[in-house]
């Protein structure tokens, strides 16, 4: 576990640093109405149907050590996602770049949870379709920089978390929601949250209704069996992380395995982990409580932890920020 005591030991390091700069805006910096302001002075109207609704779509990239990482991918889904919800970013993709490089340089973070929000703006879509002007919208972008969140803390990564498939709640389907389009419609993972704090564990893992699992509060799950990967293919946000965790296997030769993982695959793996921007590669070692394997961060999440962030040093998935 050295290399990765030393991997947090540098982000705290910079955390540090940043807290001691002195800068006015390193709690963080939001982008609201054209102007960059500081996160604890960002308002947005009450009558946002972003707020009132959940009429909306974003993403989270993420910087770390001053770059960010898989920026352009992070980009593409929003797009994607926005125009399968028929909204439209008020910005360019390329002002938006712009405008998220200045914002970090700004703020002095050099390891940041980035979000991009864009939601229907004001007004209700039930009178912009009665009207048959959902396309004529004027859509709303909000931008934010904070210092990086981490779903599972660092402390509790060396040793890996607790899980439990949760019992009162299952996943929204996707007939009713596209889990591929992120959204804030958290009914779902809240009360699986709710359950699994109810139970003496730190984090959900949802079934849908045919006895699979699909993903967590924010993550998506892998496990390990014999060597292979498996990962949800339905019911789940198509994360970058995952993605990234993917191409690893890849480089390694690894087998894996996107499509239906029985709920009772689970019990019978040799190591599960959680993959987001917001935290990475988190092992998960106790399950129901009981012990997943032997109890302790597998030899394939190692793996795959290490090999995850040094790719946030390779330039091709990387865009360096440069800090006054």
């Amino acid at each position: 576990m050295a290399a990765i005591d030393n991997f947090f030991e540098k982000h705290e390091q910079r955390t540090e640093a940043l807290k001691a700069s002195g800068n006015p805006l390193s709690d963080g910096v939001a982008y609201i109405d054209g102007e960059i302001v500081p996160i604890m002075e960002a308002r947005i109207p009450i009558i946002d149907q972003g707020f009132l609704h959940s009429d909306l779509t974003y993403d989270v990239p993420a910087v770390w050590d001053g770059r960010f990482f898989r920026l352009n991918d992070h980009l593409d889904r929003l797009e994607k996602s926005c125009e399968k919800m028929r909204l439209r970013s008020p910005l360019s993709r390329e002002e938006i770049t712009a405008k998220l490089i200045e914002m970090v340089a700004k703020s002095g973070i050099r390891d940041a949870y980035v979000e991009l929000i864009v939601t229907r703006g004001l007004k209700f879509v039930r009178e912009l379709s009665l009207n048959g002007a959902i396309n004529s919208a004027e859509n709303t972008l909000y931008l934010l920089v904070l210092p990086y969140i981490w779903v599972m803390p660092p402390q509790m990564q060396l040793s890996g978390g607790s899980a439990v498939v949760t019992r009162s709640v299952r996943r929204t389907p996707p007939g009713a929601m596209d889990p591929t389009v992120k959204n804030l419609q958290w009914g779902d993972f809240t009360r699986g949250l709710i359950e699994a704090s109810d139970r003496d564990a730190a984090y959900p893992f949802l079934p849908d209704g045919d006895g699979n699992i699909t993903e967590g509060s924010g993550f998506n799950i892998f496990i390990v069996k014999k060597g292979l990967l498996k990962t949800p293919r339905l019911g789940v946000l198509e994360g970058i992380t995952r993605k990234t965790v993917l191409e690893i296997a890849a480089s390694k030769n690894w087998p894996a395995h996107i499509g239906e993982v029985p709920v009772s695959d689970l019990y019978s793996c040799d190591e599960i982990f959680m993959a987001t921007t917001a935290g990475g590669i988190m092992p998960i070692t106790e399950l129901d409580g009981q012990p997943v394997g032997g109890g302790q961060v597998g030899p394939h999440t190692r793996e795959i932890f290490e090999a995850y962030w040094e790719a946030h040093y390779q330039p091709e998935h990387t865009l360096e920020v440069k800090y006054s």
